[in-house]
């Protein structure tokens, strides 16, 4: 089969389309016919040897995919060969072919195409699980979301709409903020011009807001620990800005707030039976139009490097995802 192998630790450069032996599933697990995978910052970190996971070379990047149930394994029984489905992978996505366990196996909606899956499963996953699991978030609260044009805040913006917040969103510049308000975001703040805390306040009667939904850290967490109301919620994503926020605990205390994280991928081991009843509800909310997932650039396997660069370099919005050629 044809995939995208890693030989060396490195940039997107470092990649090439190469020919590797398509995988066989043992007992429990899913071979998937790869038609699109998802590109994720996540796949930066595997290529440059700074994941938690160093597999061995060669080795495909990739953590979710979409396609069709090629075979199953020994003890297999909620899909089966011809599904169309959506996959979780530890590595190996961005190929012609992937195998992953059977609890990171979801059939897909009819109305669902393998582009949309493709990109759907992490973001998604990761708003809800933050926003529902982590910070409780409550109809008619205000949600403050950062970085939300990119895949998570995107769809964090869109998971808060559907659970009936206001939401409020940052991101840099106008075109990102328009992406944002495109898909239901209620008030933009452009963090390049405009004062986080400032404007926060002035949008909510100087009270703040509720939750925090945050993949950028820095100076941005900074800003948001002053901008919330009494009883907050914030909720620790990532840190696309480089700077781990270190959180002031007297800040914490006056204003009776809880810092929480969400490392999603965790769930698949410690709580895999959690994600079965989530992704029931994110589909619901597809197939009810209050999910519009949003793929800025659609590429080719062959163009893997191109893809992770537009990543890393924050030229893209939504999801960036390959695709393989296979109907």
């Amino acid at each position: 089969m044809r995939a995208v192998l890693c030989r060396e630790w490195g940039g997107p450069e470092t990649l090439a389309l190469g020919e590797a032996e398509a995988p066989a599933p043992g007992p429990g697990q899913v071979l998937v016919q790869v038609a699109a995978a998802g590109v994720n910052f996540a796949d930066l970190l595997m290529v440059a040897g700074e994941y938690q996971e160093k597999p061995p070379f060669p080795f495909s990047p990739g953590l979710e995919v979409a396609g069709r149930v090629v075979a199953v394994g020994e003890g297999v029984s909620r899909v089966a060969p011809g599904e169309r489905v959506l996959a979780l992978t530890d590595g190996g996505g961005f190929a012609e072919a992937a195998v992953a366990r059977e609890s990171d196996v979801f059939a897909l909606p009819d109305e669902m195409d393998f582009v949309t899956a493709a990109g759907f499963p992490i973001t998604y996953a990761t708003a809800h699980g933050g926003l529902v699991w982590r910070a409780a978030l409550q109809p008619g609260e205000l949600l403050l979301v950062h970085g939300a044009a990119g895949g998570v805040g995107l769809a964090a913006v869109e998971v808060g709409k559907a659970l009936g917040a206001t939401v409020i969103a940052t991101a840099g510049g106008p075109d990102k903020l328009a992406v944002a308000g495109a898909h239901g975001a209620d008030h933009l703040i452009d963090y390049k011009r405009q004062d986080i805390r400032e404007r926060v306040k002035a949008l909510t009667g100087g009270r703040g807001a509720d939750v925090v939904f945050d993949p950028v850290g820095g100076e941005v967490f900074d800003a948001s620990l002053r901008c919330v109301a009494w009883g907050a919620r914030l909720v620790v994503i990532g840190f696309a800005a480089g700077r781990v926020p270190q959180i002031p605990a007297n800040i914490l205390l006056v204003k009776n707030l809880a810092a929480t994280g969400l490392y999603w991928g965790s769930y698949r081991k410690r709580a895999p039976e959690l994600l079965v009843p989530q992704f029931e509800q994110l589909f619901a909310w597809f197939r009810a139009g209050k999910l519009e997932p949003h793929v800025s650039h659609t590429l080719d396997l062959a163009q893997a490097a191109e893809a992770l660069a537009l990543l890393g370099e924050r030229r893209s919005t939504g999801k960036v995802v390959l695709t393989t050629g296979i109907p």
